[in-house]
């Protein structure tokens, strides 16, 4: 199976997948990193794993449909069945999720359907919140709403810093991403509704 992998920032996750990918605890072929941002550091770790990326600006695009029509045509060029996003600051039309339907997965540092959209961690921890967390899910026509995969709880402990806890959740998000991927390649979910089903 091939895997395409959306970023637009720094890519710890895109980089914890390829190396599960490369220890064969996934067994699939990260085939390509897309990327909209040309600043982003994602772009130097794909390099440096010898992993093909493309960059995608949307800044050169007149409109959103032809950005993503040139998304999809290196997605199709790559046979690629699966997209996960890891940290890509673009949301993606209703017609491109209904092309890739239940091939689209998604990361967000938040125990769903909680602290939607940007700055979660932050968000929960000024809430006070006793537990943040992290989800994976399918991703929708609907911001961090489609059906979740997987879900784990982080504890805030007292006196526990806003850097610590992020530092905590970003470990959290290393081990759960790559663990939703290897499901998926391995045929262990099924999605029924709103439901995902793990088979194993």
């Amino acid at each position: 199976m091939n895997i395409a992998v959306f970023a637009s920032g720094n890519g710890t996750n895109f980089e914890a997948i390829a190396k599960a990918i490369r220890r064969g605890y996934i067994k699939a072929n990260l085939a390509l990193l897309v990327c909209d941002n040309p600043a982003a550091f994602v772009i130097k770790r794909a390099k440096r794993l010898k992993i093909k990326s493309v960059l995608i600006d949307r800044n050169l695009f007149s409109t959103k449909n032809d950005f993503e029509k040139e998304i999809i045509r290196n997605l199709r060029k790559e046979k690629v069945s699966l997209i996960i996003l890891a940290g890509f600051m673009r949301l993606l039309s209703p017609g491109f999720v209904a092309l890739y339907r239940n091939k689209i997965i998604n990361i967000h540092p938040a125990i769903l359907p909680s602290f939607k959209g940007i700055d979660s961690i932050k968000k929960a921890y000024e809430y006070g919140c006793k537990v943040a967390g992290v989800t994976v899910h399918f991703v929708d026509e609907k911001t961090d709403h489609g059906p979740i995969i997987l879900q784990e709880a982080v504890k805030i402990k007292t006196g526990m810093s806003l850097s610590g806890l992020e530092r905590r959740i970003h470990r959290l998000e290393h081990k759960l991403y790559p663990l939703a991927v290897k499901l998926f390649v391995e045929g262990e979910l099924k999605v029924r509704g709103r439901r995902v089903i793990l088979l194993s």
